[in-house]
């Protein structure tokens, strides 16, 4: 490709609304223009890579078994209410009628399409397993859709979906989808965790996101130094933690004037966090429920949902508080108090002597003993995780960092299955539910994600496996025939040999391209001038660290494949 030609319309200037880094190049780059609030078009550059990322999906799922397929978007909303997910996906779903007002969605997943459609055809265990998948875009209704290709409403998405016979099946499926998914981002060149996450609206007992590591990754994730444990905090499990035991004191009531806060309470009764009972008052679909932790500790709101198993779950405001619980804002707390279901951290309930509310205005109480003064519902952790507590596997402090959520791997068992009634005949004739699995990867969040990866204060730095193009070939003055012959033949050469080469014969100044070339961020720079013409040597630049060869104009097509190997 001739940059003359290449529609990549260049920014020098970053746009107001991005707020990231790969909106930003990717918005200057000339890859991607918004049509409308998470939605955009992707532009020559951009399709480029998004068809190498496809590439490799596609080897990658094609080995391990699967077989692609292509299912509509449109799905009618039967499938849906079969499941009873379609009162319960939320606003995030695209609903829309057609003109005979039959209610449909755009898909945000396939679950229930992909499930009724082997329904239909699959009938013995002879049958299983098996694999389909498809790369397809999909739509979510984002509250607020921001980092452009990050948080999208519409967005390009690979789907595979596993049909076993039996649980060992679907463990076979899920180690398979997690091999092809570690080979995947390793081929994409990125660096990345598979941690253990939560199911949310998917559903399914075991599942692992996938999660490349970047300061401006909207999850936080731990991980052990010392074992091979990951997990998303929201997942992160918890051991509790046993406190020094002391002798139990009388229950008592203190004056804590204008004390509504953790911090208040503890600098007017002179003692550490880890000596109180921070309560939180919820309101979900199952009524009213109460929070436990330790005062220095902060509830997984994902744990307690989960817990509860409720749909819906947001702080109770003030009136809930007065009204359902006859407690008081800020002083609130489980001694005495009459609530459906209290849930304990198990840290809680081996606290000695702790400080909590005393539900009256301005009051607390002292020398709480859990085992004695109150009885939670449930106990069980719910425990946000922090740095620096023990790993749940081997006791080291873990580690915190970001990560971006790029692919996903679930255990679906037979959740959508019995739903559907998408069962098969067995060995022995019986009627038996198929286990499935589903395993998803964000190929357009992925080419976003490796920007945010791969950047530095000139542009992209793209992997070599999914760059735009391998090389640029720039010659120093476009009046200069010599340089632009031999450029162009360099261009012709390295296209033919298999190398992807643009060769950018704009006239243009030598700092206007190189500028762009390193905004693009190809992963080598052919520079012919004046030194390629008398000494008759190229220079070749590689763009992440800024290395400078020269190759004999008569012999570099190996070096030049060499030195992209390398990459």
């Amino acid at each position: 490709m001739r940059v003359s030609q290449l529609y990549a319309p260049t920014l020098r200037e970053t746009p107001a609304e991005a707020e990231v880094v790969s909106h930003q190049l990717m918005l200057r780059a000339g890859m991607i223009r918004k049509a409308a609030g998470g939605i955009y078009t992707y532009m020559p550059l951009a399709l480029r890579v998004l068809r190498k990322i496809e590439t490799i999906v596609r080897q990658e799922m094609d080995g391990k078994g699967g077989q692609e397929l292509l299912m509509p978007i449109i799905q009618p909303a039967e499938m849906w209410q079969e499941t009873g997910r379609w009162d319960v996906y939320g606003d995030e779903m695209f609903r829309l009628k057609d003109r005979h007002n039959r209610n449909f969605c755009l898909g945000p997943t396939h679950e229930e399409m992909i499930t009724t459609l082997v329904r239909s055809d699959v009938r013995s265990y002879r049958q299983l397993p098996l694999k389909l998948y498809q790369i397809q875009n999909k739509y979510r209704d984002e509250r607020r859709p921001r980092f452009g290709l990050m948080r999208g409403r519409e967005f390009i998405m690979k789907d595979l979906y596993s049909f076993d016979k039996d649980e060992e099946g679907l463990t076979n499926s899920y180690d398979q989808m997690y091999d092809a998914y570690s080979n995947i981002f390793s081929r994409c060149g990125l660096t990345f965790r598979a941690v253990e996450a939560d199911g949310g609206a998917i559903g399914g007992s075991k599942t692992h996101e996938f999660m490349v590591i970047a300061d401006s990754g909207e999850a936080a994730i731990v991980y052990c130094p010392s074992c091979n444990y990951a997990a998303n905090v929201e997942k992160a499990e918890l051991k509790p933690i046993v406190m020094p035991e002391e002798e139990l004191q009388s229950l008592t009531i203190t004056d804590t004037p204008g004390t509504k806060s953790i911090e208040s309470v503890t600098a007017l009764l002179g003692i550490s966090a880890d000596k109180t009972i921070k309560t939180l008052v919820y309101n979900t679909d199952k009524g009213v429920v109460m929070a436990l932790v330790r005062g220095d500790h902060e509830v997984n709101e994902i744990k307690l949902q989960n817990i509860v198993d409720c749909l819906t779950i947001e702080l109770a405001d003030e009136k809930t508080i007065v009204e359902d619980l006859g407690s008081t804002p800020g002083f609130i707390g489980p001694v005495g108090i009459k609530c459906p279901i209290i849930v304990a951290d198990p840290t809680v309930m081996n606290l000695y002597n702790g400080v909590c509310g005393a539900n009256t205005p301005n009051q607390h109480y002292r020398n709480v003993n859990a085992k004695r003064d109150f009885s939670p519902t449930i106990v069980t952790d719910i425990r946000l995780i922090q740095e620096n507590d023990p790993c749940p596997h081997c006791d080291v402090a873990v580690k915190t960092a970001r990560g971006i959520e790029v692919g996903q791997v679930f255990k679906l068992h037979t959740k959508y299955s019995e739903a559907l009634k998408a069962t098969y005949l067995d060995e022995n004739g019986r009627e038996k539910p198929m286990v499935m699995g589903c395993y998803g990867i964000g190929v357009s969040r992925t080419m976003a994600a490796t920007i945010e990866q791969n950047n530095d204060e000139y542009g992209i730095v793209w992997p070599v496996a999914i760059a735009p193009y391998h090389v640029v070939i720039v010659p120093i003055s476009p009046k200069d025939e010599a340089q632009m012959s031999l450029s162009n033949k360099i261009y012709q050469d390295l296209n033919a040999s298999g190398v992807e080469a643009v060769f950018d014969d704009r006239n243009e100044r030598p700092g206007v391209k190189f500028k762009d070339a390193d905004l693009i961020g190809y992963p080598l720079k052919v520079t012919v001038g004046p030194k390629t013409i008398n000494e008759n040597l190229i220079e070749v630049k590689v763009r992440r660290t800024g290395e400078v060869f020269y190759f004999d104009v008569n012999n570099y097509l190996n070096e030049i494949k060499d030195l992209l190997a390398r990459l």
